[in-house]
């Protein structure tokens, strides 16, 4: 087995092993799903698509960097310095989505026993209402939540990426920087898919019933904690 196949199968090792470890390549679309109520074949196609989201931002660093001769320590500060800001991104989001999940959780009725003037005014507007009439009556903002993942996929890094990518490029093999960026990904996606798929058939056999006024906080609450634990405690 000479070099570059050596570096292809640890292409193939670390896309898996790296996603896998990275509860922050999966977790945000198992408990969005859930939330959102999206179908098995729409949870999938949206990790597919950060999943090329996330890949396509670490390889075009990469490739550029190699190209303009950028050492591979500044290369791996850049991705560190993404980490950092899809850390703060993950925070921001899963803050946002919280406060959204509260509101829906009182607009809702589920805090009907709360005085009216505790409530905010859009509250008390829908208060009367029915829940499905509720739902009807305001616009639904968080059909952007799949962009808004896609976003944050994006400048997520790919820091094992960077140092596969610079044995061929040192030797101007260019087939061989195309095949390790290809094997990366695909194992990245397919572990991506495949633990979503896992997730999201293994939360269906719990009973969310009785705790589905609460899974839009929950969401925001898991979303917020990865993002502490990208930024504080180096997940």
């Amino acid at each position: 087995m000479n070099d570059l196949q050596i570096l292809l199968v640890t292409a193939i090792s670390l896309g898996f092993i790296h996603t896998l470890l990275g509860p922050d390549h999966y977790l945000p679309f198992i408990v969005l799903s859930k939330a959102r109520r999206w179908s098995l074949s729409k949870t999938l196609w949206i990790t597919f698509f950060g999943g090329v989201g996330h890949i396509a931002g670490s390889v075009i660093l990469g490739i550029t960097g190699v190209a303009l001769g950028i050492s591979v320590s500044k290369l791996e500060m850049i991705e560190a310095s993404r980490g950092n800001l899809v850390a703060w991104m993950l925070i921001i989001f899963g803050i946002s989505y919280t406060i959204f999940g509260i509101v829906k959780y009182l607009r809702n009725g589920h805090h009907t026993h709360l005085p009216k003037f505790l409530l905010p005014k859009s509250i008390r507007k829908y208060r009367h209402l029915p829940t499905t009439e509720i739902e009807e009556a305001k616009e639904d903002t968080t059909r952007l939540t799949p962009w808004i993942l896609f976003l944050i996929f994006v400048f997520g890094p790919c820091e094992v990426l960077i140092p596969l990518l610079i044995y061929p490029a040192s030797q101007h093999n260019m087939y061989g920087v195309f095949i390790v960026s290809l094997l990366f990904g695909t194992a990245t996606i397919l572990t991506m898919l495949l633990t979503v798929f896992i997730g999201y058939q293994g939360t269906s056999l719990i009973l969310f019933k009785k705790s589905e006024k609460y899974m839009h906080m929950l969401a925001g609450l898991v979303i917020l904690i990865l993002g502490i634990g990208i930024r504080y405690w180096g997940w």
